[in-house]
């Protein structure tokens, strides 16, 4: 058996944060937080923001459950905010077309609540009625030209306004602002799980029992500016301060930016014959709560949750109202998953080692490791985790055939990777009763095995060489 040769990973080309720590608990315990996390169909979540930014920069745990890694979802459309720029506002710029779907997602909600129709248009008429457009101070106004145009001294809302030719597509800066545009009451829409709006369907991964439904039914929100039946109901006890803070940000008002159509401002430009093709279609942004939230939350995999909770002692799990012990977790993962004894062994090793384990499904494997975290390196390993005993014997959990193995091994190494079967070796003497707790991890030792594809010419042009 040749010895591995080490190959040093391989940095991505475009990098755009910074190193922050491993951890996120510091060596002398003077930034220490306690984070939380809740299981949701047997899923380890965390909903506070300020939870989900320290677990993520300070290690990279977990993805955000509608991101591809980082918590960054956001409704806003990347094209109309570069598109409105001048206009400065701290708030999500979307279409009208996806403003009326959530519209409608909100309308589904509600009938399934039992309200009948009149009282659901009377309460979307209401609660999606345009609003007062908050402006935030800009430096430099004269320059931008940024501006929002009011109806009228008493206007029930105000407008950003925007001239663009129908054919060409060209964009005129916004021509007067009102500076009786006030700020007070709307909030920043965070792209991180921050600030969720009193929408009329908030949707985020929570579990409820029917008898809760049933008794959310009964009663109306006193959150809300209208009788609504909702299941956003506050939660009284002083254990979970951190989590009532959560709920209350959940049932705090979004607003949102609309781009619609100013009908009142097509008309064609000249008296000419060609009047159709230089329509000129004016656009303008409507301030609207937002009716239907979808929240981002961080999700855990097992073995980050509970290498969070026992090696590190920052997170601390609740399932219902109910704090996990460290025994019952261990007992808990071991029913959902199977395998979650044998993958966290080896993700605890690797981990402890300065390598950033992440979930390996993509490329058939357990674990990928990654130098620092997946912002600033590509993975280097490709890591299959096997419980065995002294003599490497044992129920293998993916036994493989001589093609299947190659065949992974081709896979891993399209990818730039290497293949590496992590052998977790258990005395012989170990017991079940041993295993059923975490303490067994000190007995464990650990072989690490490098598969590489054996080339016959390059085997024989380095014995040339020799």
């Amino acid at each position: 058996m040749a010895e591995a040769v080490f190959r040093p990973p391989r940095r991505k080309r475009r990098v755009f944060e910074s190193y922050e720590a491993p951890f996120p608990v510091d060596v002398g315990g003077e930034d220490f937080r306690m984070c939380q996390a809740e299981i949701m169909n047997n899923n380890v979540i965390v909903r506070n923001p300020e939870d989900i930014e320290r677990l993520y920069n300070k290690g990279y745990f977990g993805k955000g459950i509608l991101s591809r890694s980082r918590p960054v979802y956001s409704i806003s459309n990347p094209y109309l905010v570069s598109k409105w720029q001048g206009a400065n506002v701290n708030m999500p710029i979307i279409t009208s077309k996806k403003y009326q779907c959530r519209v409608q997602w909100a309308k589904s909600i509600l009938q399934e609540q039992g309200l009948d129709d009149c009282s659901i248009t009377e309460i979307l008429k209401n609660y999606t009625k345009p609003l007062e457009l908050p402006l935030l101070e800009k430096e430099g106004a004269e320059q931008t030209g940024g501006s929002c145009n009011s109806t009228g001294p008493n206007a029930e809302h105000t407008e950003l306004s925007r001239h663009s030719s129908a054919d060409t597509g060209s964009v005129v800066d916004p021509e007067s602002c009102s500076p009786e545009c006030h700020n007070e009451g709307h909030q920043k829409a965070c792209s991180e799980g921050g600030p969720a709006s009193d929408s009329v369907a908030a949707f985020g991964p929570k579990e409820q029992k029917p008898t809760d439904l049933k008794e959310a039914a009964e009663v109306s929100c006193q959150k809300h500016s209208f009788c609504v039946r909702c299941s956003c109901k506050a939660k009284e006890s002083t254990e979970h301060k951190s989590c009532e803070m959560v709920e209350s940000n959940e049932c705090a008002p979004e607003y949102v930016l609309v781009e619609e159509e100013d009908e009142s401002g097509l008309c064609p430009e000249s008296d000419s014959a060609h009047e159709q093709e230089n329509l000129v279609k004016k656009e303008k942004l409507v301030c609207r709560k937002n009716p239907f939230r979808i929240f981002e939350y961080l999700q855990l995999s097992l073995e980050e949750a509970f290498f969070l909770v026992y090696a590190l002692g920052c997170l601390t799990i609740y399932y219902g109202e109910e704090p996990l012990t460290i025994l019952k977790l261990w007992e808990f993962f071991s029913e959902v998953k199977p395998s979650f004894k044998t993958i966290y062994m080896a993700y605890h090793y690797f981990r402890s080692k300065g390598w950033v384990p992440k979930v390996g499904l993509k490329y058939g494997t357990d674990l990928l490791l990654y130098r620092k975290g997946p912002p600033f390196y590509h993975a280097s390993y490709s890591v299959i985790a096997e419980l065995v005993d002294d003599t490497f014997e044992g129920s293998l959990r993916r036994p493989f055939t001589w093609n299947s193995l190659s065949g992974l091994n081709r896979t891993t190494v399209n990818a730039s990777k290497e293949l590496m079967l992590c052998y977790l070796i258990r005395p012989s003497d170990m017991t079940e009763k041993e295993m059923s707790t975490p303490e067994c991890l000190k007995r464990i030792k650990v072989q690490e095995l490098i598969v590489t594809r054996w080339v016959s010419s390059r085997e024989r042009s380095e014995q040339d060489d020799l």
